[in-house]
C-alpha cells in the first residue's frame, strides 16, 4: 500500500503531465504484477465492490473520533469528500501495515461477505493500522469512490515508458471488458496475442472542438464532410460469431441493443463498426430525438414494447476491422470506400444504415449544411481528412467537430445548493426559473459555465439573500438574471413546466438585465414547438 500512497500522492499532487508518467512509469518497473494490474483497474474505473454502507462508516468515524455524529454530519459537506473527511476527523498515527495493495483489496472483498460486527472490526483495525495517504486510499476502495487524475492517453503512455512497447497497442489492450480477477500482467500488457478476446474493441478516435470556423484548413479538397449525430458513439464488433456493443465510455452495452446483433446477417465475420447508436423508425428518413433514446440507456433488458417504440440502428461512418483485418492504418477515404461497399446491398431494415457524407466545393457550403443541421436532426458537421489513419485518442490536427452553436435562454436563479469537492464552500448549483405571469417556473439547474471569481461572488450574495433553507438547498430572492444554454429541448410531464433541456449550462451571467427582461414559459414552449 506505501508503494500505491506514494504514486497516488506524485499524481495527485502535480498538473504536469510529465510528473504524472514519471510516476507511472517507475512504479510500473518496481511493483509486484497483482499490484500493477490492480493499479490499472483502480485508474480505470474497475473498483471493488462496496464493503460497508457510507451511513456505517460516517457512524463509525465519528465514535472513533470521539464527536457527535452530527459534527461529523457538518464536517463533511465542506470538505465535501467522506474518505477526506474520516481522515481528517479520525487521531492521527503512522502506518505500521506493510501489506500491499492487492492483499488490502482481497481483504475488503472478503469483508464483503461478513456480518456487521466483522465489517466494523475490520474497517476500526485497518484505520489503527494506517495512517496519512495510505489511510485516506484505505477509506476512498471501501467507499468504492477511487477517482485518480489519470487518462486512459496518460497510463498508455506511461506502460510504453516501462515496457518499451506501441503506446497505441498498449491503448488496444487495455479496451475491453477485462478484470484483475480474471486476467494477469502478463496476459494484459505482455503477451503476444492481446488480441484473443473476441469482444475487445478499439480505442475511440476523438475529434477536437472547431471554435472558428473551416476557413483554417487549408484545401478543401483533402477533406470528407458528414453530419455529427446526437446519439451514442458506440462499435459494433462481429466476431467469434457473436455481437459486441461498446460505448466511447468503454462500457459493455450488447443486452441494452440486442437488434444490432442481426448485423451478423448481413456483414462478414471480423468487422468492426465505429458509429452512432441512434432511435431511427422503420421508413424514416431521420433518426428521431436524443430523449427517445434515454429509456433504452440505462436498461440491463429491453421488453418488446420498448423495442418497438424505440428501435435502435447504428449510424456507421468508419470501418476499423474488415474480414478479421485491422484497418485502422489505411487513409480514411480508403476505409470509407470500404464501408460504403460493405453497405451497399443493406436492406431497409436492416440494423446498420451507412451515414451519409455532405458533397461541397467550398466553404460556403460548409457553412450552409452546417446552419441546417437541425432541420437534418445532427448536432452539426464532422470534418474528416480524407488521408487520415483512425488513431486512438483525441489528436489534433485530422478529425474537427464543429457543432451548432447552442440554444440558450435567459432564465432567474431561485434556489442555490453547495458543490462537492474544492467548491463544497461555494453555492454553485442553482434552479433556474422563467416567468410566468407573476410567478416563476423552475425548468432546469445547473453548476457550470461560470469562473471561480463568480461563484464566490455569487456565494456572498446567496447568503444575504437566503429566504428559506430546505435541507442544503437554499431559497433566495429572485433577483439574477442568468444565460441558460443548451444542446437540445424535449417535453417531459415529469417536470412542472413540461420541458428538459439537454446539457444545460451558464453561459454567462446577465449583470445587465433585470428580473422582468427574463424570458417566459411561452419563450421556453415556442422553442419546444421548434426545436422539440
Amino acid at each position: 500500500m506505501k508503494a500505491f500512497a506514494a504514486l497516488f500522492n506524485a499524481i495527485d499532487q502535480s498538473t504536469k503531465t510529465t510528473i504524472k508518467i514519471n510516476a507511472l512509469a517507475d512504479y510500473f518497473n518496481q511493483a509486484d504484477d497483482v499490484d500493477k494490474i490492480w493499479t490499472i483497474a483502480l485508474f480505470s474505473g474497475r473498483r471493488p465492490k462496496r464493503a460497508v454502507t457510507t451511513t456505517r462508516l460516517r457512524e463509525w468515524a465519528a465514535e472513533v473520533a470521539g464527536i457527535p455524529l452530527w459534527l461529523f454530519e457538518e464536517c463533511y459537506p465542506i470538505v465535501g469528500d467522506l474518505a477526506e473527511t474520516i481522515s481528517l476527523v479520525l487521531p492521527p498515527n503512522p502506518t505500521t501495515d506493510n501489506r500491499p495493495l492487492s492483499q488490502w483489496i482481497n481483504d475488503l472483498r472478503e469483508v464483503y461477505k461478513a456480518d456487521e460486527a466483522a465489517k466494523k472490526a475490520f474497517v476500526l483495525d485497518a484505520w489503527a493500522r494506517l495512517g496519512g495517504t495510505e489511510r485516506f486510499i484505505f477509506n476512498k476502495l471501501i467507499t468504492g469512490g477511487m477517482r485518480v487524475g489519470v487518462s486512459q492517453k496518460l497510463m498508455t503512455r506511461a506502460l510504453a515508458r516501462a515496457t518499451d512497447r506501441d503506446e497505441a497497442e498498449l491503448a488496444h489492450r487495455l479496451m475491453g471488458n477485462w478484470h484483475p480477477d480474471d486476467t494477469t500482467w502478463h496476459t494484459l500488457i505482455e503477451a503476444d496475442d492481446a488480441s484473443a478476446d473476441a469482444s475487445r474493441p478499439y480505442p475511440f478516435y476523438l475529434a477536437y472542438a472547431l471554435e472558428d470556423g473551416p476557413e483554417a484548413l487549408e484545401n478543401p479538397a483533402d477533406w470528407r464532410a458528414e453530419w455529427k449525430w446526437d446519439g451514442i458513439r458506440g462499435q459494433l464488433i462481429l466476431r467469434g460469431g457473436e455481437h459486441f456493443v461498446w460505448s466511447r465510455g468503454e462500457e459493455l452495452m450488447t443486452d441494452r441493443f440486442p437488434e444490432l446483433g442481426r448485423a451478423a446477417d448481413y456483414l462478414p465475420e471480423g468487422t468492426v463498426l465505429d458509429g452512432e447508436l441512434l432511435v431511427w423508425h422503420a421508413g424514416a428518413d431521420h433518426p428521431s430525438s436524443f430523449n427517445s433514446l434515454q429509456p433504452r440507456i440505462g436498461r440491463k433488458t429491453v421488453p418488446k414494447k420498448l423495442l418497438s417504440e424505440a428501435p435502435v440502428i447504428i449510424h456507421a461512418y468508419d470501418l476499423l476491422e474488415w474480414q478479421g483485418n485491422d484497418i485502422r492504418h489505411q487513409p480514411f477515404a480508403e476505409r470509407r470506400a470500404v464501408l460504403e461497399q460493405a453497405c451497399a446491398s443493406l436492406p431497409p431494415d436492416a440494423p446498420v444504415k451507412l451515414s451519409p457524407q455532405l458533397p461541397f466545393d467550398n466553404l460556403s457550403d460548409l457553412h450552409r449544411y452546417r446552419d441546417g443541421a437541425r432541420d437534418a436532426h445532427a448536432e452539426g458537421l464532422m470534418l474528416k481528412r480524407s488521408d487520415s489513419p483512425y488513431l486512438a485518442g483525441r489528436k489534433k490536427g485530422d478529425w474537427w467537430k464543429w457543432k451548432l452553436a447552442p440554444l440558450s435562454i435567459d432564465a432567474v436563479m431561485i434556489y442555490a445548493q453547495s458543490g462537492s469537492g474544492r467548491r463544497a464552500n461555494l453555492f454553485t448549483d442553482y434552479t433556474f426559473a422563467v416567468r410566468d405571469g407573476d410567478a416563476l417556473v423552475p425548468f432546469t439547474k445547473a453548476y457550470s459555465g461560470l469562473t471561480d471569481k463568480e461563484f464566490r461572488e455569487i456565494t456572498a450574495w446567496v447568503r444575504k439573500n437566503t429566504l428559506q433553507r430546505f435541507g442544503p438547498v437554499r431559497q433566495v430572492t429572485p433577483h439574477h438574471v442568468f444565460e441558460i444554454a443548451f444542446e437540445g429541448i424535449q417535453a417531459s410531464p415529469r417536470h412542472k413546466s413540461g420541458v428538459a433541456l439537454r446539457f444545460p449550462r451558464m453561459l454567462r451571467w446577465r449583470k445587465d438585465k433585470p428580473l422582468e427582461e427574463a424570458n417566459t414559459l411561452d419563450d421556453l414552449n415556442e422553442m419546444l414547438r421548434i426545436y422539440g
